[in-house]
């Protein structure tokens, strides 16, 4: 719970980046965005009209119903007005450590350096956490949840994600880094 307290929200002032990295969520069992996965998206465009970036990197490989999550998170954001030219699609990872390893590799190839990453609240200190062994300048944002405030799915997802983080201290940070 102190680390997840304590996780940085980022490592810059900036107000501007070079792009924007939506963290994956799966689709729905036919390949639809969940309404999870929309509020990222639609965070994100909303970001990207604000001028916060020219361009969105969407990241997330294949889920257990075989959609990758980021050609669906794509097809939605040009669904909302975001030129395909200006959405980089990031296929392969399976975990938040491999979104950002594999956001920060497009990032370097393209010689951007610094990025807004757009997640759900209850991710974003995890994500925190994970982003801060990159070596790019980033600053974490909040996409609003579409559903409905409390009950047992957010209450559900926030437990989740202390676990999660838990395993990302005691064993993940050390066995699977960026290489």
């Amino acid at each position: 719970m102190l680390a997840r307290a304590f996780a940085p929200t980022g490592n810059t002032a900036r107000s501007r980046f070079d792009a924007i990295i939506v963290l994956g969520s799966p689709a729905d069992s036919e390949g639809n965005p969940t309404p999870e996965q929309l509020a990222r998206v639609t965070e994100a465009v909303h970001e990207y009209e604000r001028g916060v970036a020219p361009r969105l990197i969407v990241t997330g490989g294949s889920t257990r119903h075989g959609y990758i999550e980021a050609q669906v998170m794509a097809r939605s954001a040009e669904a909302m007005g975001v030129p395909r030219s200006s959405i980089y699609q990031e296929t392969e990872a399976l975990n938040t450590i491999q979104n950002a390893c594999y956001s920060a590799r497009i990032m370097k190839a393209h010689g951007w350096r610094s990025a807004e990453v757009v997640s759900a609240a209850s991710h974003l200190q995890r994500a925190g956490l994970i982003f801060s062994k990159t070596a790019i300048e980033w600053r974490t944002h909040a996409a609003p949840s579409l559903e409905p405030e409390g009950g047992l799915p957010q209450e559900s997802a926030a437990a989740l994600e202390v676990l999660k983080t838990l395993r990302y201290l005691v064993y993940e940070q050390w066995a699977d880094r960026c290489g």
